[in-house]
């Protein structure tokens, strides 16, 4: 019996690593027998940097950058020959800025063309780029406003994992109000993206209005894609290839997976779906949609909170495990151990398989 653990992150609480070795340690003790191979995955937003760099062997590299609020920090990038592996959030992340500070028209993405140049000087030539979980809303402005960026950006060959495939159009009325922008301000930034779009236009010749995902990472998609023209992936999907998803599920019985919170968000492309489509389809790469999953390996979710139950049964996923008791406040919720010791007592709510 072999079963695959697979998760994300559950935010602001565990790394991907840190709850697939969770998992792997609760699942060994309830199968004693079973083969447990550990997949921390994501799916371009935070944490794709840790699990990337894990997979290929990669070099962490510390750099001082400018914050979103133009603050010192030191951002990492994974170094692999002549190879940089960049997460956004490193230098624009959400995590950077506390909520009373987020402002959309202040926040910017300077920090990544700083990351992007220190890379450079190491030698890097290939660039594979996680785009999401910023606090920005600026199209990338900030990145190409660093003197040197636009040309590397027309000589590297890059790679886009987007955690999103919306376009540029309307992207900051589904994702301004959680960075900060009110219901007039996400209409200011709305017409301001379209300004800027038509600028990138006359300026590349590209226009990235309607381009799947030039509005991820608050429209720094849009930058990348009219200056680099780079491979644009789902983040999830370039991820599992990265990490040799399909080699670990040869052979498999079950996959467990999960992330922080599911629930109908889950179904538009995040980490939880991309398993359960490439376990449905037995290691086949699929189209990025919910769909119907056709049989495969059983998919067991094991989510912080899980709401929209009906819809994620009606996705396929064979089992549906909330971690957290909906009676424990978040700030517990969200501790280390506690989350920790409560991802134990949810895998000994498995039923017995037919691996077992």
């Amino acid at each position: 019996m072999k079963i695959v653990v697979a998760p994300d992150s559950f935010k602001e609480c565990l790394t991907a690593r840190e709850v697939a070795r969770v998992l792997a340690e609760a699942l060994q003790e309830r199968f004693p027998e079973a083969e447990v191979a550990q997949i921390p995955l994501a799916d371009g937003g935070e944490g794709t940097l840790d699990v990337l760099a894990t997979a290929m062997g990669a070099s962490l590299v510390p750099v001082t950058v400018h914050d979103p609020l133009d603050r010192p920090t030191t951002a990492l990038y994974g170094l692999s020959g002549n190879t940089a592996l960049i997460e956004v959030a490193q230098a624009c992340g959400i995590q950077l800025v506390r909520p009373q500070e987020r402002n959309p028209f202040k926040a910017d993405t300077r920090g990544v063309g700083e990351l992007l140049l220190a890379a450079r000087e190491r030698g890097c030539r290939r660039f594979i780029i996680g785009l999401g979980g910023t606090v920005t809303c600026d199209g990338g402005r900030g990145m190409l406003a660093v003197p040197g960026v636009c040309e590397l950006l027309q000589e590297a060959t890059v790679e886009l994992l987007c955690d999103v495939q919306v376009p540029l159009t309307g992207a900051m009325r589904l994702f301004g109000p959680q960075k900060g922008a009110s219901p007039a301000d996400v209409e200011v930034l709305e017409a301001g993206m379209l300004e800027w779009a038509a600028s990138l236009m006359e300026e590349t010749g590209v226009d990235v209005r309607d381009l799947p995902g030039a509005g991820a990472a608050g429209g720094l998609g849009a930058a990348f894609m009219a200056y680099a023209r780079p491979a644009v992936y789902p983040g999830i999907q370039r991820v599992m290839d990265l990490c040799h998803f399909d080699r670990a599920l040869a052979g498999a019985s079950l996959v467990v997976t999960g992330e922080g919170r599911s629930d109908r968000q889950t179904l538009q492309g995040k980490v939880s779906l991309g398993v359960l489509q490439r376990a449905a389809a037995g290691g086949r790469r699929v189209p990025e949609s919910p769909g119907v999953a056709v049989p495969g390996v059983p998919v067991a979710l094991l989510s912080g909170r899980i709401d929209d139950a009906e819809d994620l049964r009606a996705a396929g996923f064979s089992q549906l495990i909330e971690v957290s008791p909906r009676t424990l406040p978040l700030s517990q919720a969200l501790s280390p151990s506690i989350a920790s010791e409560n991802l134990r007592k949810a895998v000994h709510l498995l039923p017995p398989f037919s691996g077992a």
